[in-house]
């Protein structure tokens, strides 16, 4: 089969297509024909295989597979022994490993039904971005109608969703994010606009019951000014830092949580097809909708991973596996 990879850690420019063997069907696991990947930050991550931490799970030397790419939607290929509520020919998304490639073999319980309504390029670019909006403001934050969020980063991957999922629970949102990119949070539902070339948030006046900040490209202390007294601050970036850095910024919010009214939090968000489920059903009921910024070949993945990690995409960016 034809994937993206690269046998050693290093610039995103040593991706390039090669010739892979197609991965065999195993008990309890779905082969998919992959039709489109989405790409998020993370898999520049595992490119670079730094931070080192990401080594943990991709192989410490050098890459176990070398394929980025988490999120797919593509069409059952064969199913594993024992499997019995997928079938050759269904249409199905989630979350793999990989999936800058034709086939990916997928755990069942990682995936589920694509979603009516969408093509195979907008679903491949919810799982991981919707996901970890929807655990961040469900799980974490425990959204309740009428409490007051603010999105730092809302035209992003994460925060075109974060902003959908929190209007569906009722919240008043409030999405900073550049003048260029207003409209578009304003079409998905925010309440407000903080343009942030032109108003410095953390100066407002104005304070929140939650943050949800992927951005983090402020001072903890001057983010939590603007965090009511025993509000929710959930920081929820990797980039901008390595390092020592890194580390510092990682753990302090955790260091000073306890000795705090204020919640100041990190978390990990784990995909499931209960949740994938939850995702499929606002997108029917129309609260949730995929913000596409561009799509690319497979042989452009290196492109759209440098684009990405340029840090001004609006929206997800997608890999069409299949030419239509």
């Amino acid at each position: 089969m034809k994937a993206v990879c690269a046998k050693q850690y290093g610039p995103l420019q040593n991706l390039q297509v090669c010739d892979m063997p197609k991965p065999e069907v195993q008990a309890s696991k779905i082969l998919v024909r992959v039709h489109a990947a989405g790409l998020h930050i993370g898999d520049c991550f595992t490119v670079r295989g730094t931070p080192f931490v990401v080594r943990m799970e991709t192989g410490w030397r050098r890459p176990k597979s070398g394929v980025p790419g988490y999120d797919f939607s593509g069409v059952v290929e064969a199913v594993g022994e024992g499997v019995t509520d997928f079938a050759v020919g269904d249409e199905v998304y989630g979350e793999c490993p990989g999936s800058c490639a034709e086939f990916v073999l997928v755990a069942k319980d990682k995936l589920t039904a694509k979603p009516n309504g969408l093509s195979h390029v907008e679903a491949a670019a919810m799982p991981t971005s919707a996901l970890a909006a929807l655990h961040a403001l469900r799980d974490v934050a425990k959204l309740q109608a009428s409490e007051s969020l603010l999105i730092n980063g809302a035209s992003g991957g994460i925060g075109t969703f974060a902003v959908q999922i929190a209007k569906a629970f009722g919240a008043e949102v409030t999405g900073v994010c550049s003048g260029n990119n207003a409209s578009l949070v304003k079409s998905l539902g925010a309440d407000h606009v903080v343009d942030y070339n032109a108003v410095d948030f953390t100066n407002s006046g104005n304070q929140y019951d939650c943050i949800f900040d992927n951005v983090e490209n402020r001072n903890l202390s001057d983010i939590r000014r603007v965090l009511k007294p025993s509000g929710t601050l959930i920081c929820n970036s990797g980039t901008g830092a390595s390092g020592l850095a890194f580390w510092i910024r990682l753990l302090k919010p955790l260091v000073l949580s306890p000795f705090s009214k204020q919640r100041l939090c990190r978390y990990l968000s784990v995909p499931t097809r209960k949740d994938l489920e939850v995702l499929s059903e606002m997108v029917s009921d129309e609260k949730l909708r995929p913000v596409v910024s561009e799509v690319y070949r497979l042989d452009s993945v290196a492109k759209a991973l440098q684009d990405l990690e340029s840090g001004r995409t609006v929206g997800k960016r997608v890999v069409r596996v299949i030419e239509a």
